[in-house]
């Protein structure tokens, strides 16, 4: 009946020879029951096991591990199967027990399962399993699931000796929660510790090193493999497809594939996979058909490599295809699949979509799940959804992970929120996050748009390992703050640390020669990413320069160097021009620039508005009222000032004329008492680019209203005496707001940190710190 009972494949099978046994008077042995039991449940039919075990007179320790381990699929079932062992018999639950348990509720990540699973460790330490290699592994495996990396780590640490198993997992774990690094440190102290590693150890070892981009890392692990004897095994093969594709090197994937007699699902999920993050979507699409063609079964692994996650764009009908194939197939309430295709939903800017498979995914929503749906918002600068969407999941004590704490500083950043930030980063510190990489470097980034640049350059030099993303976002926020020497210092240092420069270092760097007005040092940058790092420009490097030139007046070399590029100028490098022609009120080159952008983008307002504004600054007003008159017939739409202030913890947006803040009559009394002062101090209204066709006071009127006249003049109201006054404002500051704030900083003795379109604006006793050169 044993034999029988393992060679059955249908429950109809099963019923078969359940009924013999009752016939042969043997449905009181337990080893036979015990081979049903585990047999129903193999076929998932849970209910019948259950009922045939509540039968069961006499059953055994073995028995009831079989049921706590086969009912995983319902951790409370298996928890209710673990409860009646310790309350009804004599037995004591031994490292089956525990292991069984305690990987039911791995499965199911969320608040409630994580609190259970942390009382079934309690009842593993209290029975002497605590530290037993076998428990351990399960205990490792159900807090990596929860994302709880610190609890996992203890108790990896707290195992005498862990096997290869063991170390496996914990690998595994750190990987699959995208702490790369960590799992490099961990494989080299495996390494040390004379543990055998084995396939699954370099095939996790070379999908960590695949995420980190590292090829020539691989080839030692593989060198690795060979010198120690591991088998050159399917294993190995998949994790050698997976790190030349996410290098890029997708010929070199496909020979791994190739070397394949008969390849398995994993196989071609990691090609399939491949194909998709390289762009070869058809051909990914071509395996899959081939896949379903031969009958194979395909996992919602195979799926999420088949999402186009990487390159979205374009594909919105094919993520609609996929998407119904998986509501079909059932395929939707997985959580990858969901995840991956709101990922896809959020960067093609299909929010509704997303959010609705979000909340449709309501009861198995995962951590991975709310990490998109928040990046998502952020990414599409909806971030007071991101940080409403970060609450709610604080609320519902789900614990972040380093890809949830990136996410909602990235929100912070755009918002200027910096006491939230501040929030973050202490929850990151709790969590132990702050050694993340990807963390280190969004909270640079945050502190440098928060206004914050001291604090971001503390943050970069305390950390201990930096890659050329920390180095990029360092560089970028001196440049944004207008500090363009100490961006150039710390080039030199990126250089000297052995961290080769990429296409983002050379924008970032060239951005910050621009705002600084360091012509030659642009000139030489631009050369040396030509001449020495055999970079192809881009339309931004080329843009970038084009703007070092007119910023620093010189028009016509700027002119000379479009005319002469190998590419053809878009609206970038004429946009730059136009924006110096506004600067050094040069009308001739502006009429060509305007031209040329009007004709590459002719539903911009922004263009014709900057223009009408140089013929009014020029006192051409009959040209700048024809081009005002041209932009109300073809409707275009300038986009509206405004500005935002945090104050409290709270955010407050102001627009140009803003009538609908509750203290509205308060900031306007202060506006007119500091404007009062201020023209006692020398201050005077700057209305050259105003309404030529109104009054001198309605025109001073006009400026008088902007947006952070009444977000400065709030934060004044809201704030203590001298406190830092923090604005981010969505357009170029104009001339008359950036002389206002200056006299604003001097006869009010305080710090105003002003965030505009372009860059930061540092405002002390009276002078900017962009010198005027912006």
């Amino acid at each position: 009946f044993g034999s029988l009972i393992k060679k059955a494949v249908t429950i109809s099978h099963i019923n078969q020879c359940h009924a013999q046994i009752i016939q042969s008077g043997l449905s009181g042995d337990c080893i036979i029951v015990t081979g049903i039991i585990q047999k129903l449940l193999d076929f998932k039919a849970a209910t019948q096991a259950k009922r045939l075990f509540a039968g069961f007179r006499s059953p055994d320790l073995f028995l009831y591990n079989a049921l706590i381990k086969g009912l995983k699929d319902d951790p409370l079932d298996s928890l209710n199967a673990y409860t009646a062992l310790l309350r009804v018999t004599p037995f004591k639950p031994d490292n089956f027990t525990f292991s069984s348990i305690v990987a039911a509720f791995a499965g199911f990540p969320s608040p409630g399962m994580e609190k259970l699973g942390r009382l079934i460790h309690g009842h593993a330490v209290i029975s002497g399993f605590g530290s037993e290699v076998f428990v351990g592994s399960a205990l490792v495996d159900m807090y990596m699931s929860f994302s709880w990396i610190r609890h996992a780590r203890k108790v990896f640490d707290g195992i005498p000796e862990p096997d290869t198993v063991l170390w496996n997992t914990m690998l595994s774990g750190l990987v699959k929660n995208s702490y790369f690094d960590d799992a490099i440190h961990v494989f080299h102290d495996m390494v040390l510790s004379n543990v055998g590693f084995d396939s699954t150890t370099l095939a996790v070892v070379l999908s960590c090193l695949a995420e980190l981009r590292q090829v020539s890392s691989g080839m030692m692990v593989l060198a690795l493999a060979l010198k120690f004897g591991c088998d050159f095994n399917d294993h190995l093969i998949t994790g050698l497809v997976k790190l030349y594709s996410k290098c890029g090197d997708i010929s070199k994937a496909r020979s791994m594939f190739g070397l394949f007699i008969n390849p398995d699902l994993v196989a071609y999920n990691a090609m399939i996979s491949g194909l998709s993050c390289n762009n070869e979507t058809e051909s990914a699409v071509h395996l899959f058909h081939g896949l379903l063609s031969s009958g194979c079964r395909v996992s919602s692994s195979t799926i999420v490599g088949l999402i186009p996650t990487c390159h979205p764009y374009g594909h919105l009908e094919l993520t609609q295809s996929i998407h119904g194939f998986c509501m079909k197939s059932c395929f939707v309430s997985h959580c990858s699949v969901s995840t991956a295709l709101m990922s896809v939903y959020s960067r093609l800017n299909e929010l509704n979509l997303a959010r609705q498979i979000f909340d449709e995914s309501s009861a198995k929503k995962n951590l991975a799940s709310w990490n998109a749906m928040i990046s998502g918002y952020a990414q599409n600068g909806q971030t007071e959804m991101a940080v409403s969407l970060f609450r709610e999941m604080q609320k519902l004590d789900i614990h972040p992970n380093p890809v949830t704490i990136s996410s909602i500083l990235s929100a912070c950043a755009q918002l200027g929120m910096l006491s939230l930030g501040k929030w973050v980063h202490d929850l990151a510190k709790s969590e132990n996050f702050e050694s993340n990489i990807f963390v280190s470097t969004a909270l640079i980034d945050m502190y440098a748009k928060c206004g914050s640049i001291e604090e971001a350059r503390i943050f970069f030099d305390a950390m201990k390992e930096k890659n050329v993303v920390t180095w990029n976002a360092m560089i970028s926020a001196y440049g944004l703050h207008g500090c363009g020497n100490e961006a150039l210092r710390l080039y030199d240092d990126m250089a000297i640390s052995g961290i080769s420069p990429t296409g983002v270092t050379f924008l970032s760097i060239l951005h910050a020669c621009s705002h600084a007005g360091l012509v030659e040092e642009g000139e030489r940058i631009f050369s040396s990413m030509v001449d020495d790092h055999g970079f192809e420009p881009t339309s931004e490097h080329y843009a970038c320069l084009v703007d070092i030139f007119g910023r620093a007046g010189k028009l016509q070399k700027a002119f000379n160097f479009i005319n002469n590029m190998p590419i053809v100028p878009g609206p970038g490098e004429w946009g730059a021009l136009l924006g110096a022609c506004m600067i050094h009120k040069d009308i001739d080159i502006a009429h060509v620039a305007s031209r040329k952008l009007i004709a590459l983008d002719h539903e911009s307002a922004g263009h014709h508005v900057l223009l009408s504004n140089l013929y009014s600054i020029s006192q051409s007003y009959p040209q700048a009222a024809s081009l005002r008159e041209t932009i109300k017939k073809k409707n275009l739409m300038k986009t509206p000032g405004c500005s935002l202030i945090e104050v409290k913890g709270h955010t407050h947006v102001f627009k140009s004329n803003d009538l609908s803040h509750p203290q509205l009559q308060s900031i306007y009394s202060e506006l007119e008492m500091l404007v009062w002062k201020m023209k006692d101090s020398g201050y005077i209204v700057e209305t050259l680019t105003a309404l030529h066709d109104v009054e001198d006071e309605e025109k001073e009127l006009t400026v008088k209203v902007h947006s952070e006249k009444l977000a400065i003049a709030f934060g004044i109201l809201m704030s203590g005496e001298k406190e830092d006054i923090r604005i981010i404002k969505n357009l170029r500051v104009c001339l008359d707001c950036h002389n206002f704030t200056k006299f604003v900083s001097k006869i009010t003795e305080r710090a105003i940190i002003v965030r505009d379109a372009n860059r930061f604006h540092h405002f002390r006793n009276g002078a900017c710190s962009c010198r005027d050169y912006w």
